[in-house]
Parts: structure tokens; sequence; C-alpha cells
């Protein structure tokens, strides 16, 4: 592995040391490709370090909201947006020529599936392609989305090398370094989060861990692009296959009449050998729930069938119906109540607790089962005042959060608690409540009227 202090040899193009020098001395100027809960932040972090920042989106009203000090991200106030903009320091726009005036670009864009559960990689080429026909000589490009090991290798740099005319390694500098955002996380954020780098090259490894250890507080060095990415894989897959592994328990153990909360707080009272992860309606975000297919996906160029992974994954996809049937049952047995015509208030559109962030939430694939059965649903989010358009939800476009008081849960026949929120009352959900489905252990610690089922 190298790390910080390696020596690289001399190199046949002759401003790397001078783009080192630019990086060490802040008068780099820096590109970041794609605003959102990746690209914002880490733009943020790095203008906070004294550099000139241009940030680069497709989307007009992004770009119009941040010229204005406008911030759309819960955790990144419009002050900061502000001040960055008015001293210049940030410059946000959709003006992609000004690429080529970059000393290095960084790609924050997404990596979702399609239809059929593959590696949509369409924005990693239209974004490469992009800055392939403003490439210049001696630029360091860096790639960022999480995506199957050989990206950056196999499929970003023929781009860059074919449109452009140059050579990674000699006219410029190829590197990837994964995101490790956690929205909401009070603790760890974009500047004091460890960052792993690899890169085409032991040139590209040492112009992109110099750039970043100007304005992040450690960057971690691995052999290979390919290791950076397998390192993203692996920490997505590690957390999903543990999320699934206390569904399923959870899901045997209630079957035994074993409250799998109290499980875990017991067993995480271990000083050694065990680490607790928490059961929940589905997986949410754009890494976890997606992530694991991305390797699964590779496996197969290997003819190796990624079974545990692949397990893991239909655990969790089952979780929603599981949730809904559990809140079926439950009026079934309370109010001889099917679903059909039931009014249910789900709690939480996010995809976890205290943000806004709603990509692949769980509470959409409740909320789908719950019409499909014909339930009237309404849902809460303090977070969340108006569900924005999405081409997956359709159907619940422009759908706005309802006031939770005390009326509008006496109206409803069951609520569901899909995400956590701090903010919410829950003391008054239990109390005015007929029935309540917790699917995250909210309640805990709350008197209950037997009105209260865990999911």
């Amino acid at each position: 592995m190298l790390n910080q202090k390696t020596k690289i040899a001399p190199s046949t193009f002759a401003n790397i040391d001078e783009l080192c020098a630019k990086f060490v001395n802040r008068q780099a100027k820096i590109g970041v490709i794609g605003l959102g809960y990746v690209g914002l932040p880490l733009a943020c972090a790095i203008c906070g370090k004294d550099f000139e920042v241009t940030g680069f989106d497709i989307d007009s009203g992004k770009i119009e909201k941040l010229n204005r000090g406008e911030s759309y991200i819960g955790n990144i106030h419009n002050d900061k947006i502000s001040g960055f903009v008015k001293s210049k320091k940030f410059l946000p726009t959709s003006e992609f020529d000004l690429l080529a005036g970059m000393d290095a670009i960084i790609m924050c864009v997404p990596t979702p599936l399609d239809k059929n559960r593959e590696p949509d990689m369409s924005y990693i080429v239209a974004t490469a392609q992009s800055v392939a026909t403003r490439l210049r000589r001696g630029q360091l490009v860096v790639l960022v989305s999480t995506t199957y090991p050989g990206t950056t290798r196999d499929l970003v740099r023929p781009i860059l090398e074919e449109a452009s005319g140059l050579k990674s390694g000699i006219d410029f500098f190829l590197a990837f370094s994964p995101e490790r955002e956690d929205p909401g996380n009070a603790q760890y954020h974009t500047s004091n989060t460890p960052k792993v780098v690899g890169g085409i090259g032991a040139e590209a490894l040492q112009l992109a861990q110099t750039m970043y250890n100007q304005f992040l507080a450690q960057t971690v060095a691995v052999s290979s692009a390919e290791t950076a990415e397998a390192v993203k894989l692996t920490e997505n897959i590690f957390r999903s296959v543990n999320i699934a592994l206390v569904n399923e328990l959870k899901v045997i153990y209630d079957a035994m009449g074993i409250d799998i909360w109290e499980v875990i707080e017991a067993a995480k009272t271990k000083p050694f050998g065990y680490m607790p992860f928490y059961p929940g309606p589905g997986l949410g975000g754009h890494c976890i729930p997606i992530d694991p297919f991305y390797l699964t996906w590779k496996a197969r160029e290997f003819n190796i069938t990624t079974r545990f992974i692949e397990l893991a994954g239909e655990i969790n996809i089952a979780m929603p119906s599981y949730v809904v049937n559990k809140l079926s049952e439950a009026l079934d047995e309370r109010f001889a109540k099917s679903l059909n015509g039931a009014r249910i208030l789900v709690i939480g559109m996010a995809y976890k607790k205290n943000v806004a962030d709603i990509r692949e939430s769980p509470a959409f694939a409740v909320m789908k089962l719950l019409k499909h059965r014909r339930a009237e649903v309404v849902f809460h989010d303090p977070h969340v005042a108006v569900i924005p358009p999405t081409r997956e939800h359709a159907e619940f476009t422009g759908m706005a959060s309802a006031a939770l008081t005390p009326e509008l849960l006496q109206a409803q026949d069951a609520v569901m608690i899909v995400t956590n929120h701090d903010s919410i009352d829950y003391g008054m959900i239990a109390k005015h409540a007929r029935l309540v489905v917790d699917t995250r252990n909210a309640l805990s610690g709350i008197s209950s009227r037997g009105n209260i089922v865990k999911a």
C-alpha cells in the first residue's frame, strides 16, 4: 500500500510538481460536477480551505438557488452558501466550457440502477464525455460516484483519452476516491471523514492525495483505483448484509414472541465481537439499496454467483411487505377491519431520521402496498413538506405532509411509523392513535394503552 510519504519518480509530464504546489498553495482551481448530497458538501469543504471552486450541474434550478445563496440540503445552511458565493470562492454554473480552466475536476454524479436492477452508467458516461471535450494537459480528474471495480480504468479513461487525444498518466491524471457521506450524522461529515484514494498510476495517486490533504483531515491511499472502488462497495455491502440479518431475526423472534429490540440492547453490552445493527421497514438512501447490485453485476463477468449478497437484498426488499402485513393483521385482530378503506397515517417519508432525503425511501414501497390494498393514505414528515416530482413515484408527486394533531391521529384507523425523526411528538401519537405499528422502536419507553404493535 502506498502512503502520503511515497516518493514518485520524475514523470514524463513536467507539471506534476507544479500542480502539487498549486494545491499546497491554495492556487489550484477545482471543479465539482454534480451539486447533490455528495458534491455540494464537498464543494463547501474545499471553499472552506480558501480554494476557488466552480460547481457544475445540469439542473438550472439548483444553480439559480445557489447563486441566490440558498441551500437545498438540510445540513448546509444558507449563510454558508451565501458567504462563499459573495466572496467569489464558489461559482455555481451550468457552463461546462469552464471545465477547461480547472486544475482538478471531481465527478460526483448519480449511479442508479436501471429497471432490471443493473448498473445505470449513463450519468458517468455523459459526464466523462463532457469533461473529455474540454480536457487539457496537466489536469487531475477524480471520479467519486459509487461504482463497480474497473469503472475508472476501463470506462472513464477510454472516454477521456479518445475524445481528447491525451493520455492518462502522461498528459492528464485520473483517480477514484469514493464518497463517504452520511446525511444527518452530527459527528462525522465531509471534512473529518477519512478519504480513500486510488489512482491510475502512482502520479495520479500523488496528485489526488496532495489535493485532498489540503481540505480533508485524512487520506487513506490504496494501491489502485479498483481497490478504492471495491472499498466503497464493501462498506455498503457490510451494512446491507448485517441489516438483512437483523431483519430476518426480527421475523423469527417475532414468531417466538421475543422483542428483537430488547435482544439487540442486551447483546450490544458485550464489549467485543458484536456490533449492533437495527431492523426496519426496508432500506433507503442512495447507497445501501443500490451498491451491492453493482458488485453482483460485475461478478457475473467472472462467472461468480454472489448468493450471500443477493439473499441479503431479497430479505431487505421484502420488509415493506412484512410490515404492511403486520398492520393488516393488527387491524383485523383489534377492529375486525381490512386495509380496504382503512385510513392510514404514515409517519416519515425520508429514508432515515432527521434528514429530508427521500431517495429509495422504504416509505414509498409501504405506501404503494397500502394503496394497492385500497387503503386511504396520508403522511406526516417534519422534513418533507411536499413530495417532489420523481419518475419512480409519480403517483405521490405533490402529496403534502399533514399537520400532526390529535384530531388527525384520532381520525385514522392506524398509524405506521416508518421514519423515526427526533422532532416528532411520539407521546401524542401513543396517546391519541387508535393503533400504532412501530417499525423503528420509536415508542420505546412510552406507556401504551395496548395500542402499540412492533413490526
